[in-house]
């Protein structure tokens, strides 16, 4: 797990060493795990090679409780992640145990078996997700951001990415996404906890409960949003058919309004189709095909 003093990083968080901010907090990572690790007297296995946006790791506790151990990228998507899980408190997702805020520590249940969402086939996966949502849409207000002030923050920083990035995709793609951002954001319906990165790799099999969200990145917003990462995810299959059927069966059986839904998905997935001047043409795909319904 530390080679040299350093932590031994799974592929996925190879990306942090690009940024002085990676480093820095590549630096802080032994001590910040050792210091963790004594004071929940954890025994830790190697990190999940899967992670990207973390380190994570299984953890035993002294009692046998199976947890992982999070160390977060400090990104302002995730700064609340520990709140969303007090807020559900095991209902839906998966228990908050212990966090440490000043190293953006997290202690949380494992999943056992652990099976991701996007193992099984699609059609099946959906009826859970289509279970599982509803008992996560509870009222919620601070300390989560609200949705129309995210949407600002996209609207404002989409055209500036775009011309960084080289305008990696038609102007009408970006004009469009911004029109829709605007109209929606005013216009919403009942506020709730939504997840804007529930994609089907953050859905895990569990023992306590058939299915368990993970990995929050909370705002309170309209139900509309919540399905976003569900309709555009690769993990469920990635076509125009697979996204249009995702985008049909959640919104009917949820009973949300389809063009809304639409809507925050070309807009929110447009907004994260550009990172730090990188470009990812899967986001860009899905919204071609969305727009391209009409």
């Amino acid at each position: 797990m530390l080679q040299d003093g350093r932590v031994k990083l799974p592929e996925g968080l190879d990306w942090v060493r690009g940024s002085p901010a990676g480093r820095g907090w590549l630096a802080t990572l032994p001590t910040w795990l050792a210091e963790c690790t004594e004071r929940w007297s954890l025994r830790l296995g190697p990190p999940f090679r899967y992670a990207y946006a973390s380190l994570a790791l299984p953890a035993d506790l002294p009692d046998g409780t199976a947890a992982v151990l999070k160390l977060q990228y400090p990104d302002g998507e995730s700064q609340h992640e520990a709140d969303a899980l007090a807020h559900w408190d095991g209902v839906g997702a998966i228990r908050l145990l212990a966090h440490d805020p000043e190293r953006r520590a997290l202690l949380v249940e494992r999943c056992q078996p652990g099976t991701g969402l996007h193992e099984i086939p699609m059609d099946r996966a959906l009826d859970a997700v289509i279970d599982l949502l509803p008992r996560l849409w509870r009222p919620a207000d601070a300390p989560f951001t609200p949705l129309a002030e995210e949407a600002a923050g996209w609207v404002d920083r989409m055209p500036r990415n775009w011309e960084r990035a080289g305008r990696p995709y038609e102007r009408r793609l970006l004009d469009e996404a911004l029109a829709l951002l605007g109209g929606l954001a005013w216009s919403q319906g009942e506020q709730v906890l939504v997840n804007q990165d529930l994609h089907a790799g953050n859905v895990l099999a569990a023992d306590r409960e058939p299915w368990l969200a993970i990995d929050p990145k909370p705002l309170t917003g309209e139900r509309e949003f919540s399905v976003v990462p569900m309709v555009r995810g690769r993990e469920l299959g990635h076509s125009p058919a697979a996204v249009r059927h995702r985008l049909d069966r959640l919104s009917t059986e949820l009973g949300l309004d389809r063009e809304r839904v639409r809507g925050w998905t070309i807009g929110h997935t447009l907004a994260w189709s550009i990172a730090d001047e990188v470009v990812f043409p899967h986001q860009v795909e899905v919204v071609r095909w969305l727009l391209d319904e009409h």
